[in-house]
């Protein structure tokens, strides 16, 4: 957890100043015994008014003053704890942020979430903890004991008896409940992935009526979360009333001796209520020990699960230096050099992409079809280089995408994925993503080429119509055209539409086509579609098969000479034509 060694540094001035005033707030507490037994002793017994009054005094001002320093302490604390929380939680955003697809793949959404929220909260309230009860209760523990042992030695001894039972228990109960600490976030991992899943995809659940079994599902992983956390739980109430008992114990044992004591004259009651109250005190700090090791023991686990995203290294390398690559072609946008690729990291497995070859030329459109599972997507996900290849490399531009910085390769290439994702907010903040300093004309000229114009403008506030979460006030083909302005505007060197016009009709497809190849000149456009009508007029239509190409060539070339082309085309050209019929 070396991790947290910056936000120490950050913050340890403001941490030590919060301990000090918590050292005068338990110096208070422990004085207060001491100045009641003087009281009861040479005040109440020998009804002396002046001492009462006196050392009531006293006792009143002190207490004014841990008043006090409970109060700076209660401001520095919260002060640090939020601060910590908040810098620990952006820290964790930006990591997850430069995190590479396979990685977060690896981790799971659903754990990433919780990680960034309950994990971090748990490491907050810990953090706040230790400015207040944690470092508090030892401090009051030892200062009785020594408090105690000066009143009274032999009566200290049941002290000094009890405490390492106590201790031993404490240990137990941490070495205890860790591990189920670990299982219980695990758990929570498992529900909140649960419970994303149905909301994402809550339409397709309604519609296959299957809300009954998504509930079993949930109903399953709480079950379990439930399970670990009263198990967990349960180890907390067996230690707690142990530990409760053995300091009671204590205090019968203090009372009977000290009674005792009055009895035959060799103790005062005064301290006897002096060495009570001490005894509670330390019955307290013991009791917030022991609280603050079950918080600690749930702290440990949050920040190792924390630890485990911080200190992970992205596995890809974005230079800030480019170089062309030998041999550059200045025609060329972009080529595939025998690339391969699979989502498993065991050699045996099948890959998605096998020896993939071929090369685009500037300002040329390219159209890739295959039957689903072929690796088109995954095509545009290299490209993109969310992910890199097993063997082979991709050229872009010249230069290897490995030598690419980030931000460059991202500015050079636009996607418009398979399913169009909007953000809250308005209709123009969610195209001006693609380039937020462009102008009101740039948008509305972005949106025109999507031929998305139109609707937004019979919107009642046009552009300024507002988007529910994920476009669920917009219609399929409406969330597309907008996600197409947006990388339209973009200004990519290339733009790939990944299905990008799946959910628009023939026409509006043509439209969007016609419009880019007349507008955009300078564009080099990859369509990826599984409709022969999307990609028929492009300049070149790579066929994909299996992860393999099967064949490159014009619509009339593929026609003679790839067999799955012909069949796409047969069934879907020949529908179109009854249909029209």
């Amino acid at each position: 957890m070396n991790y947290l060694h910056i936000y120490w540094k950050k913050y340890r001035i403001r941490f030590f100043m919060a301990l000090f005033f918590l050292s005068l707030e338990a110096l208070v507490d422990l004085m207060q015994p001491a100045l009641m037994s003087r009281i009861i002793d040479q005040g109440v017994a020998h009804s002396n008014l002046s001492i009462i009054e006196k050392y009531g005094l006293v006792m009143l001002l002190i207490t004014l003053f841990g008043a006090f320093c409970a109060c700076t302490r209660n401001i520095l604390s919260v002060f640090v704890s939020q601060k910590f929380a908040q810098d620990l939680r952006k820290d964790l955003y930006i990591k997850i942020q430069n995190l590479t697809q396979p990685q977060i793949d690896r981790f799971g959404h659903a754990t990433l979430i919780t990680r960034l929220t309950n994990d971090v909260t748990r490491v907050q309230t810990f953090a706040n903890g230790m400015m207040r009860i944690m470092m508090k209760a030892p401090l009051v523990g030892i200062g009785s004991l020594i408090m105690a042992i000066s009143l009274n030695p032999k009566l200290s001894l049941i002290l000094l008896g009890i405490a390492p039972i106590i201790a031993l228990l404490i240990y137990l109960n941490m070495k205890v409940s860790y591990p189920y600490f670990r299982k219980v976030q695990r758990a929570l991992d498992h529900v909140n992935r649960s419970m994303q899943e149905y909301l994402s995809g809550i339409r397709v659940v309604k519609v296959f009526n299957r809300s009954s079994y998504e509930q079993g599902r949930f109903d399953k992983n709480n079950e379990q979360l439930g399970h670990l956390s009263a198990t967990a739980s349960k180890i907390g109430s067996i230690f707690g009333p142990l530990i409760n008992l053995s300091v009671n114990i204590g205090i019968i044992a203090l009372l009977w001796f000290g009674g005792l004591g009055v009895n035959n004259g060799s103790m005062h009651v005064g301290s006897i209520i002096a060495f009570t109250n001490y005894m509670m005190q330390l019955l307290f700090a013991i009791m917030m020990v022991n609280n603050a090791f079950n918080m600690l023991v749930r702290a440990r686990a949050s920040a190792e699960r924390i630890g485990e995203v911080m200190v992970t290294k992205p596995d890809m390398y974005f230079p800030n230096e480019m170089k062309a690559e030998p041999g550059y072609n200045e025609r060329e946008a972009l080529q595939f050099n025998h690339v391969s690729f699979s989502f498993a990291e065991k050699a045996s497995h099948k890959p998605v992409l096998s020896d993939v070859h071929f090369k685009i030329y500037r300002r040329e459109t390219i159209g890739i079809i295959g039957p689903i599972a072929s690796g088109k997507s995954t095509l545009a996900n290299l490209i993109l280089r969310f992910y890199d290849p097993d063997q082979g490399s991709i050229v872009l531009g010249g230069k290897n995408l490995k030598r690419y910085n980030e931000e460059v390769l991202h500015r050079k290439v636009s996607i418009v994925p398979q399913r169009s994702l909007l953000f809250s907010g308005t209709i123009i903040e969610n195209i001006r993503w693609g380039n937020e300093k462009a102008t009101d004309e740039e948008v509305i000229e972005a949106a025109r080429i999507a031929d998305a114009d139109k609707f937004i403008q019979a919107l009642p506030d046009g552009y300024y119509s507002m988007i529910g979460q994920g476009g669920v006030n917009l219609s399929g083909g409406q969330k597309q055209r907008i996600s197409i302005a947006r990388a339209i505007i973009r200004k990519p060197e290339l733009l790939i539409l990944d299905d990008a016009t799946s959910a628009v009709d023939a026409q509006t497809d043509k439209r969007i086509r016609t419009h880019l190849k007349k507008t955009v000149q300078q564009l080099t456009c990859v369509i990826i579609s599984q409709k022969v009508s999307s990609i028929m007029d492009a300049d070149r239509i790579l066929v994909l098969n299996h992860g393999k190409i099967e064949a490159i060539g014009t619509h009339a070339e593929l026609i003679k000479k790839s067999p799955f082309y012909q069949n796409v085309c047969a069934l879907q050209l020949m529908k179109g034509a009854k249909s029209h019929g």
